[in-house]
């Protein structure tokens, strides 16, 4: 199972032209269940609805009640902004948590909690996105924990839980390894595995990085804040991580889909023979 996690900047630049790009490079990527960020959304139209329709996949969106930040950045109010998750199985069940902004300007952020009806059983599914500026790391730990107390509400599933998305911040952030166990945990008993750390360790694995012209014009440095987080797998090796890369990371006929580069992992599900130790 190949499940996937992308923050599609909004409706910046030509928009139009990288929707096509975002659509082309999501058709070949071909993955089963996908977290959204930065989706664009209007009252009669979304980036959502027409990347659920050219890939023929089930749809679930949480708008940002406070998308203020983004209109004021390009002059149209008219144009929202949210989380969307979409699935080649039916999503069963859906939640939304508001994350807090501590005593920053509320921006609205947001996780989005699924449960996806996989044929080898049910798989919790969230992604979210939080707060970007440099010195805010108290800030997105606190709205981490918030997505982590979404996660923790699931129901027992077969799948262990996956929290995806922008997390803004580079691995040895606090925040960052907080939701691994290097800290003490967000939400009690509740650690998840960094699939691209688990299977490339030695490689960064940036997802913003400066050979994308749009993250080259921020003068910031390369960085990996696009994340995969995992509940650690059972015996059966369910949701176990097999592959990681990027994609996204190229242009599409001359357009460089998003600023971020996304990231991708394939999952077992298959129940391995003999004795697993």
């Amino acid at each position: 199972m190949r499940v996937a996690t992308w923050n599609l900047w909004w409706r910046y630049g030509d928009w139009e032209a990288r929707l096509e790009a975002i659509t082309r490079t999501l058709v070949g990527l071909d993955a089963d269940v996908i977290g959204l960020q930065e989706v664009w959304h209007t009252e009669d139209n979304s980036a959502a609805e027409r990347l659920a329709a050219a890939l023929g996949l089930h749809l679930a969106f949480a708008a940002s009640p406070r998308p203020e930040k983004w209109q004021q950045k390009i002059g149209d109010p008219s144009v929202g902004i949210g989380n969307a998750v979409l699935s080649r199985w039916p999503i069963t069940a859906t939640a939304e948590a508001r994350l807090p902004a501590g005593d920053a300007r509320d921006e609205g952020r947001m996780a989005l909690g699924t449960t996806i009806a996989t044929p080898w059983g049910l798989l919790p599914f969230t992604t979210t996105h939080v707060n970007s500026a440099w010195g805010q790391s108290a800030i997105r730990e606190a709205q981490l924990r918030g997505a982590l107390d979404l996660v923790a509400t699931h129901d027992p599933a077969p799948f262990p839980p996956i929290l995806c998305g922008d997390f803004n911040a580079a691995p040895d952030f606090d925040e960052i390894r907080a939701l691994s166990g290097r800290r003490v945990p967000l939400v009690d008993e509740l650690v998840l595995l960094d699939a691209w750390e688990f299977l490339r360790p030695l490689e960064p694995g940036w997802t913003w990085d400066r050979r994308n012209p749009h993250v080259d014009a921020t003068n910031e440095p390369n960085a990996r804040i696009d994340y995969l987080f995992l509940g650690i797998a059972g015996p059966d090796r369910l949701g176990r991580p097999r592959e990681i890369g990027l994609f996204g990371d190229e242009p599409v006929n001359g357009i460089w889909p998003s600023d971020h580069f996304g990231v991708y992992a394939d999952l077992d599900v298959t129940k391995p023979t003999g004795d697993v130790r």
